[in-house]
């Protein structure tokens, strides 16, 4: 099992490695990575300043609009940077790796859905993001699950999924609730930049 848990956290490390390979390929300008580096500073700065309400965090909102805004990659590596700086608060350890991956996943989906007219409205994105929570926690449960060891079976990865649904449905509320302060004003004030400054663009 031991063997299991090195594969995914290497499957999981890997993945996010690619990611930024293939952002770094575009070769950013310095223009193009500074807002990026402004929103992971700050959804970092929310998750450690709402870190006492248990997956009540700005960050998976902020993801989600970088990603819609900015596309697939920016989308991506936002998410997985606002994991690794706040983790630097928060705790390193092995489980970073797989909420890089989650968040990634989640601003990248976003960036997919956004392609659909309709899924820009408030109300829909708010849905996206309160599904983007079980997203979340179903990629970093991973991480709970394979940690078992030798005593992981089919009914303790079960239990381990149900005792994660309050968890998951306090974040998907944090989510919808954040999207509603947010998203409006911090999207338009990312398409501005991108109209303004030729930056960010999908």
């Amino acid at each position: 099992m031991q063997l299991a848990l090195i594969v995914s956290f290497l499957l999981a490390g890997g993945a996010c490695l690619l990611f930024f390979f293939s952002f770094e390929k575009r070769k950013p300008a310095v223009k193009d990575i500074l807002p990026v580096v402004v929103m992971v500073a700050a959804a970092s700065a929310g998750r450690v300043i709402f870190n006492f309400l248990p997956q009540i965090q700005p960050v998976t909102a902020i993801v989600i609009i970088m990603g819609i805004y900015c596309g697939k990659q920016t989308g991506f590596l936002t998410g997985a940077l606002c994991a690794l700086v706040s983790n630097l608060f928060l705790g390193q350890g092995p489980w970073t790796p797989f909420q890089m991956l989650a968040w990634g996943l989640v601003g990248m989906l976003a960036a997919v859905l956004a392609k659909v007219p309709p899924f820009r409205k408030t109300w829909a994105v708010c849905v996206y993001g309160f599904l983007a929570s079980f997203l979340y926690g179903a990629i970093t449960d991973l991480w709970t699950v394979m940690s078992m060891g030798e005593s992981l079976s089919w009914p303790l990865i079960l239990t381990a999924y149900a005792a994660a649904i309050p968890f998951n449905l306090l974040h998907g509320v944090g989510n919808i609730a954040f999207l509603l302060l947010l998203y409006r004003p911090l999207g338009n004030k990312l398409k501005r930049i991108q109209e303004k400054f030729g930056v960010l663009a999908c």
